[in-house]
C-alpha cells in the first residue's frame, strides 16, 4: 500500500507541476524535453523533475515565481550549468525578470563565485536575451 500512496502523491505532483513548467519553460521546450526523455531510462527523471522540482518546490507558498527564477539564475550561474542557466533565463523572461535584473544577478556572481563563473553567466545569458528578442519576446529592460 505504501508504494501505491507514493505513486499515488507522484502523480499528483505531476499533475500540480506541469502546468508550471510549461508557463515557466514555455511549452515547446517541455514537448521536446519529454520527447527526448521519452526512453524508460529517461522517462523517470522527467516524470521525478516534473513531480518534485516543478510540482512540490515551485507550488511552494513564500516565494513567487519571479523570485524563484531570481534564485535558480544565481545557483545555476555560480555552479557553472550554462545549459540549464540558458533554460531558466528564458524562464526568468517568462515570470517577469527584467534584463537589469538579470544583468545584477551576474554582476553579484562576478564578485561573490568570481569573473570567470560570472563571465560564463553573462555569455549564456546575453545569448538567450538575444535570441528571445530576435523571436519577438517582450523583454523588460
Amino acid at each position: 500500500m505504501a508504494s501505491s500512496s507514493r505513486t499515488d502523491n507522484q502523480k499528483a505532483l505531476y499533475e500540480v507541476g506541469m502546468p508550471i513548467r510549461r508557463a515557466v519553460l514555455g511549452d515547446a521546450y517541455v514537448d521536446n524535453a519529454l520527447k527526448n526523455g521519452s526512453t524508460e531510462f529517461a522517462k523517470a527523471m522527467q516524470e521525478f523533475t516534473t513531480a518534485f522540482c516543478w510540482g512540490a518546490v515551485w507550488d511552494r507558498p513564500g516565494l513567487d515565481r519571479k523570485q524563484r527564477s531570481l534564485i535558480n539564475l544565481s545557483m545555476l550561474a555560480a555552479t557553472g550549468k550554462t545549459h540549464e542557466l540558458s533554460v531558466h533565463v528564458r524562464g526568468a523572461v517568462n515570470n517577469g525578470v527584467s534584463a537589469t535584473e538579470i544583468r545584477e544577478v551576474f554582476v553579484q556572481i562576478c564578485i561573490y563565485m568570481g569573473v570567470p563563473a560570472g563571465m560564463e553567466a553573462f555569455k549564456a545569458g546575453e545569448k538567450v536575451l538575444v535570441d528571445m528578442a530576435a523571436e519577438g519576446a517582450k523583454i523588460l529592460p
